[in-house]
């Protein structure tokens, strides 16, 4: 049953890490990048490493999607050009 479940939580790791490669636009990089960190912290904790999975769940699906997301919505609001600069 362990090794069902391990091998399960690895393919799901190994499918979101392709689909964050394969996504070619950054918000839906994220989006993908957190679904990636709840993979990884699912797989930490079946290899009975609960406290690094909490760390991953945290850091991994929910700090660095948002920054990314937040970074992007910045650098993509500072391209439009403002009301009277055309």
């Amino acid at each position: 049953m362990t090794d069902a479940l391990t091998l399960l939580s690895l393919l799901l790791v190994a499918a979101s890490a392709t689909a964050a490669v394969v996504v070619r636009d950054p918000s839906r990089q994220a989006l993908v990048l957190a679904v990636l960190g709840l993979a990884l912290a699912v797989l930490f904790t079946v290899l009975q490493a609960p406290d690094v999975g909490l760390s991953q769940l945290a850091v991994g699906s929910a700090l660095t999607p948002l920054l990314i997301l937040l970074s992007v919505r910045k650098v993509r609001r500072r391209g439009r050009p403002e009301d009277g600069e055309r």
